[in-house]
């Protein structure tokens, strides 16, 4: 359709305005910006034809996408300015969905002494809506379904919305939408099971203005079912970026980095568990020993068989000991930093949920807006890896240049002069303190599991002794506090 405008005739008008009336449904769902563009032709296109007709059509096109990104001023000035008398009846009716739609969510906003008149103007238009559409098809049904839950009765939806699903003649799109509404008023395992029925239509209709793949993850996150969540933020964090909503975004990146701090813990709860355990082993090896000592001590003195095994397993313990000191020193400094990090987060969201609730309830969504763009992901990110960096090299204080010397000297990674660690050596840090698992280092570092093969693989090819040997060489470099 794009080559087809191009080599379009610019006195053709008439095709050009078709052509971008199917490109702008064509990205309907998709890509707002696109969606955006072709509209703005459209209506150019229109004006130019004197096509008031046309002209309406596009506006009130405009008007549906810019009201779902929040821009009430655009779409009430298309609104106000259309000329009902002059459209015909399928046009009309889309004006009285998009009219019911702008002021009941006007209602919604301001939460004053008008929200009353915003919703009465609201339900006149749907019924109009109503009236003018397709007596059997999709708009009449939806609107219908819409109207009993606006009327507070939900329930009497429920047998609109099944039906409208059975009718074969609707689009994998508004199967979306239906079953996404459907969740809405439903609760626990319903409400789960019929907001994956919309996600899969999103996906099966390449549709990336989706909120059921967002909401599906909150329930996960407050299930505490955290790779169910993470994987479906991710999913809908994508969605949003292809889209370009924004605000979407924003939201499930704050919910991505709650779900991220909450692994941390549970990580280092884990490890903090296999220390105790390890602790509780090395006690009993201490007893078992302090007990052979004292046998051998007593009874066989001066056997030197029985003191080099006594000396063997003091040499045993050492090492343990030293593992001890190792694993407890590096236990103390990170989890001691995460859980004053955490403490920190916590804090700070619960100042931005009462910020948020605040203005909420005074309907003073700009304010909610201005929260959200002060939360700056990035230098969070940043100062964990720099905080990370500070105390892994006060334990490891010649780590890099251990690092560097089982490297070629033409290849070795040295950290810019604003760098404490980089990407590649904080990868084997982490490998260093005992995190092996490529999936775990690759969430950590926020980077996808290829990358880390990739970081691997290049810097074995560049090592001085075999990839196995190299691996075990970065693990053999000692604790600072260790002779």
């Amino acid at each position: 359709m794009k080559k087809r405008l191009r080599s379009n005739s610019p006195n053709d008008l008439a095709t050009q305005y078709f052509l971008c009336k199917e490109l702008s449904q064509s990205y309907t769902k998709f890509n707002f910006d696109s969606v955006y563009v072709y509209l703005q032709r459209q209506l150019q296109l229109s004006i130019l034809m004197n096509d008031v007709q046309k002209q309406y059509e596009a506006e009130i096109t405009l008007g549906d996408i810019q009201l779902s990104r929040g821009m009430f001023k655009e779409t009430f000035d298309y609104l106000r300015q259309i000329n009902v008398s002059l459209l015909p009846d399928s046009t009309k009716q889309q004006y009285y969905k998009l009219k019911s739609f702008a002021y009941n969510n006007l209602a919604l906003y301001n939460v004053d002494a008008n929200s009353p008149k915003y919703y009465a103007i609201s339900r006149r238009a749907l019924n109009v809506s109503i009236a003018l559409a397709r007596p059997g098809g999709f708009e009449e049904g939806i609107n219908l379904a819409n109207k009993q839950i606006v009327s507070g009765h939900p329930k009497k939806a429920f047998p609109i919305y099944l039906a409208l699903l059975n009718n074969p003649a609707i689009t994998l799109h508004q199967k979306a939408m239906i079953a996404f509404n459907i969740g809405g008023q439903s609760k626990h395992e319903e409400k789960i099971k019929w907001l994956i029925k919309s996600a899969i239509y999103d996906i099966q209709s390449s549709t990336n203005e989706t909120l059921a793949e967002a909401d599906l993850g909150k329930i996960f996150v407050e299930k505490r079912q955290y790779p169910q969540a993470e994987m479906l933020l991710n999913l809908a964090l994508q969605q949003s970026s292809q889209y370009g909503n924004r605000k979407q975004g924003s939201e499930v990146i704050a919910i991505l980095k709650i779900v991220t701090a909450q692994k941390i813990i549970d990580l280092a709860n884990k490890k903090n568990d296999f220390l105790t355990y390890l602790i509780l082993i090395a006690a009993l090896v201490v007893s078992a020993i302090a007990y052979t000592a004292y046998v051998v001590h007593t009874r066989l003195k001066k056997l030197k068989v029985q003191e080099a095994i006594v000396q063997k397993r003091n040499t045993e313990l050492d090492s343990i000991n030293r593992k001890l000191l190792e694993d407890g020193r590096i236990k103390e400094e990170y989890i001691g930093y995460f859980f004053n990090t955490i403490s920190g987060h916590i804090l700070k969201l619960d100042k931005i949920k009462k910020g948020v609730t605040r203005n909420l309830k005074t309907m003073n969504y700009q304010e909610v807006f201005n929260i959200a763009r002060e939360i700056d992901i990035n230098q969070d990110r940043a100062d964990l890896f720099h905080t990370f960096d500070s105390i892994f090299l006060k334990l490891f204080p010649n780590f890099i240049m251990k690092f560097n010397a089982l490297l070629k000297p033409d290849d070795q990674i040295w950290p810019k002069r604003n760098e404490i660690l980089n990407t590649q050596i904080r990868l084997y840090a982490l490998m260093r303190l005992g995190i092996t698992e490529n999936q775990a280092i690759a969430n950590i570092l926020e980077t996808s599991l290829n990358t880390v093969y990739t970081y691997k693989t290049r810097i074995r090819s560049k090592a001085i002794v075999s990839a196995e040997d190299f691996e075990r060489m970065i693990m053999q470099i000692r604790f600072s506090e260790i002779n």
